[in-house]
Parts: structure tokens; sequence; C-alpha cells
């Protein structure tokens, strides 16, 4: 009899093989205390000349198999080893506290993993943090004589099982023999689920469960699709999966065909479907799935892993990458976005009790004029070579708004005085977060080029509910029709301006909410890459004139089941 694991669908596909399972053993660590504090540096050095040069190996091999990106993300790791703070901190811990060196490794990445875990709607924080977990493990790993989980030892077609799945694991897979993942823990947002989504691979994390009930060996169905795995599967199991894999087959191959076609509706509107980027690699994914555009450059890459503020030099040549590499395609690049937890080693910034509500973004770009401003010449010196836009985040008053659009003013002028080259047509606007800003959209309409509805906050925001927070995750939902009249609000709003909204957050990537945002009128929708053409394939065959009974079905519904019933019985093939 099979045995049916619930989870969340973390990565589209459906896989069928035998479960191979990655499990090691726990490290656990008690506190203990030395008569020998060198030995234990000693040791602790030995533990990190080990940890670099197994990671040098693995990088090369991922390199080879996977490419630059999964190379990039022991790269991280090897930086984290390379921080002569790092070390120094667990030094200390051992010369002033007397302890061992697994007890100065487990204290200190405890310390970094209580800043970077907190910050659970900042992707790139929350990698560090899978990273700093991983380095810990890894040199506890060689302080204490215990061999880790080798994915390499797999040697035939598999789904590999897990408790979670690190960094390093996913960049050692082998393309050939991996088929598909599952996890007893994690989230759609965690790294391995996004580098899984690059190779096309198949996930169901979040199962509890899984290397409890799972055995090696066990054939497996992995539906990516609806969150499920089915253990032991039956002949008619089996035979209904084929079915359906071989529909998703057929459905991928069409959304390629959209690739080199502009996104037009049925009834002749115009979308905009771009991509959320990070890094020069994620760029080159976004042209690879059909990007229209990038709807948001994080440019926090540039500060992280740095011990100094990056100069308005280097800013200037990363961000000229960008624009000239969309060639011409609309590039909207975010101010500094941190504060909070998310911490910069080079910018103290005080402790806060409530972060996500604290002094970050452009509250600090505004306090600390130093670091918005190389920024924004950077932006404008690279504005001449693509199409660019420039927002500000965390936007709450037309105040701040005035502030930095001055700023911005100010360094403009002074580039144009000098004699630099400068678009003309650089796009101003700022992310629409907060509900406040939200009930002032037609005020604040007037004053900006666009709006991108970063809705992962908004909704947070809306609910007071950290999404992040297990206890009140179930109050994050994109489908509520608060949630949705809000949207339409702002869009209504900037409409009435002449002005284009976009939207940047999870919601413009969830197919259910698709119909609903074009109905509304939503211009720009901005994704991670992976999702980019199925979005743009569903919004092909969708009229929008008559998804407007839908909108107002939606809008006047009491609960986001209802809306996602609603949608499901008008748009029958988002019920697969």
């Amino acid at each position: 009899m099979s045995l049916l694991l619930n989870g969340l669908a973390a990565s589209n596909g459906i896989a069928i093989a035998p479960a191979y399972l990655l499990v090691g053993s726990d490290l656990p660590v008690q506190k203990q205390h030395t008569n020998d504090k060198d030995h234990e540096v000693t040791r602790l050095h030995d533990s990190f000349a080990f940890s670099r040069q197994e990671l040098r190996r693995i990088r090369d091999q991922a390199h080879e198999r996977l490419g630059q990106r999964a190379a990039a993300v022991v790269d991280t790791q090897l930086a984290m080893l390379g921080d002569p703070a790092l070390f120094a901190m667990m030094r200390q811990e051992i010369m002033q506290s007397g302890v061992t060196a697994e007890w100065a490794v487990k204290q200190t990445a405890d310390h970094y993993l209580t800043i970077f875990e907190k910050q659970n709607d900042n992707d790139y924080l929350q990698a560090r943090g899978t990273a700093m977990r991983d380095v810990a493990k890894r040199l506890l790993s060689h302080l204490m004589a215990v061999e880790l989980p080798d994915p390499q030892k797999l040697d035939h077609r598999a789904i590999i099982v897990a408790a979670n799945i690190t960094p390093t694991d996913t960049a050692q897979f082998d393309r050939r023999y991996v088929a598909g993942l599952v996890t007893d823990t994690g989230g759609r947002t965690s790294h391995f689920t996004i580098m899984s989504r690059t190779l096309s691979l198949p996930v169901v994390v979040g199962t509890k469960i899984a290397t409890t009930e799972i055995q090696n060996g066990d054939l497996l169905i992995v539906d990516g699709i609806h969150g499920k795995v089915i253990v032991r599967p039956t002949e008619e199991e089996l035979e209904q999966y084929r079915l359906l894999a071989g529909k998703f087959a057929r459905e991928q191959e069409a959304w390629g065909a959209v690739r080199n076609q502009q996104t037009i509706s049925a009834d002749g509107r115009h979308f905009e479907v771009a991509a959320n980027v990070g890094t020069l690699a994620d760029m080159e994914d976004a042209r690879k799935n059909g990007a229209e555009g990038i709807g948001l450059l994080r440019t926090e890459f540039l500060y992280m892993n740095q011990s100094r503020l990056p100069s308005e030099e280097e800013q200037f040549r990363a961000y000229k990458q960008f624009v000239a590499g969309m060639n011409e395609k609309r590039v909207v690049a975010r101010t500094l976005d941190v504060g909070g937890d998310k911490r910069l080693g080079m910018v103290p910034l005080p402790s806060e009790a409530n972060p996500y509500l604290g002094f970050r973004a452009i509250r600090i770009g505004l306090a600390r004029p130093e670091i918005l401003r190389p920024q924004l010449r950077a932006l404008l010196r690279a504005s001449v070579y693509g199409r660019l836009a420039i927002m500000f985040p965390m936007v709450a008053t037309l105040e701040e708004f005035h502030q930095a659009r001055a700023i911005l003013e100010e360094e403009r002028a002074q580039l144009s005085s000098a004699g630099i080259p400068l678009a003309q047509n650089v796009e101003l606007g700022m992310m629409l977060e907060i509900p406040a800003v939200a009930m002032m959209a037609d005020i604040f309409a007037t004053e900006v080029d666009f709006f991108s509805i970063g809705s992962n906050d908004l909704i947070q925001y809306l609910f007071a509910a950290d999404r992040g927070n297990p206890r009140v995750a179930y109050l994050y939902q994109e489908l509520h029709p608060a949630v949705l009249r809000t949207v339409k609000r702002v869009i209504d709003a900037a409409h009435a301006e002449g002005k284009w909204v976009g939207m940047c957050g999870e919601m413009a990537g969830n197919p259910l909410a698709a119909p609903l945002l074009m109905g509304m009128g939503l211009d720009e929708f901005s994704m991670n890459s992976n999702q980019i053409l199925q979005i743009r394939s569903l919004i092909k065959k969708m009229n929008t004139r008559q998804l407007q009974p839908l909108v107002h079905r939606a809008l006047n519904a009491q609960s986001a089941p209802e809306v996602a019933e609603l949608v499901r019985t008008a748009i029958p093939e988002l019920n697969r």
C-alpha cells in the first residue's frame, strides 16, 4: 500500500525514481573547557585549512558540472572561511572563555545565525544563514572526525531525500543522477530550492517526516506541482503520474514558444514580464527564460561580504553591466535596502526590538547620504548604456520621497555640470510596501513615474503578521480580498495619473494571482526567472475584458480560499 506525504511544492515537475537518503550523523556539541587553549586554537586553525581545501575541490567540481552559478554558492562559504574576523571571533571565544574549539565554532555560528535567519523576507540573508550553518557543520566534522553525507556517491538516477539540503550538497549534484528532491524542512525561497529550479528539478519541501518514513531504494513519485510525495506507489498511481508528467512536459514546451514573442493578451493588451535579479548569473538566467526586463535589481549584492562600502566607480562598473546587458530592456534598480536584521559590517546600526518596522532602506539612505549619493551617481552614470529606472525602497511619507528625489536631482546636476553624459529618460519611482502609502496612492501618483508593489512586505504589514513565523504564517495570504483591494487601489490611482505599476513580490509569479492582476490592470510582473515563461504563456491566453467579472467577484469575496476557488472555476487550466 502506498504512503502519501504532503509538503510544499517548491519547484515544478514530476519525477519517478528510487529514493536515495542523504542523511548524516548529527553533530551535537556540549560546552567543555580546556587546559590547553593554544592546542584548541591549533585544532581550530587546522579545521579551517581542511575545510578550505575540501571546498575548493567541491567548487571546481561544481563549476565543471553545473556552471558558475553553482560554483558561486561554494565561493560564498570560501569567503566566510577566508574572513579573518570569523576566525578571530572563534579564537577569542577559546582564549577568553577557555572552551574547546567545537564550542567556539558553535557559539560563533549561533551568533551570526540569529542575525541572518530572523530576516525572513530577504532571500540573500536567508542564504547567508544557510551558508553559515553549512560552514559550521564542515568545521565541526573535521574537529570531531565525522564524515559528512556525500551526494557524489550517488551513481544511479534517484530522488534525494534529506532532512535539509545544504548549498554545498546542491553544488555536488550530478544532474545525470538527481531526478528530484524531498526534504523534511525548508521553504520555497531556500537556496537549494532556487538552485533546483535552475536545474529544472521537481522539489517538495517541508514534509516533516520524509527521512523517517522513506527507506533507501523505495520507489517515489515527487509531485512538485501539488506538493506531494507518494511512497511505494501502486500501478494505478504510477500510470496516473506518467500521464501527468507527459502533460507537464508538453506545457513546458508550449511555454518555450512564447520566449521571443511580446506578452500580449488575447484581447491585445500588452504586459511586461520581467525578472528579479541580484547577480550577473541571475541576469543570464533571466535572458534565457525570456525576461522582458529586470523589474527588480537588488543592489545589495555589491555591499555584502565587504569590509568597506563599494566606491562609486565599483558600483558604476557593476550597474553598467546590468543596464547594457539587457539590450535596451528596462532595468529597475532598487537603491540599497538594508537595515534592522539586514546588517552590513561597514555600516554600524542600532539594535532594534522590531527591525521590520525600524531603521532600514531609504531611512538609512536619508540619514546617511554618504551611502546614498555615490550609489545614485553610479546609477545615473550607468543610465546611458541602456534603459534605467531607479526606485527607493520602504518609502512611508511624501516628505521622504521628496528628500530622496532632491538628493538625486542634486547629483544629476553636478554630474551634468562636470560634462558626464547621462540619460535624459531615467524614470524615478518607489517600492510600495507600506499600507499608509497605499491609502495615499492618489497623492503619491502625482509625484512618481511608477510604483513597484513589494507584495511580500505589503501583505505582512496588512495582516500584522511575520510570514516567517510558523505560528502566524497562515495569515500571509496573497489572494485575500484585503490584498486584492489594496493592489487595485494602487493601480487605479497610478493609472489616473498616467503612471505604470509593477509588482516584484512572490505574488507576481503566482499563476492563481495572474488573472486577477491582469484584470486589475497591473502593467509589469517581475518574478524569479524560472516562473517567467509560465506566466507569459498564461497571460497570452487570457482576455482582460472577460476577466472583469472574476475580479469583481474576487474583490467582494470573504476569504483567500474563496478567491482561489473562484479563479480555478473561471480558468479550468489552473486545475492541474
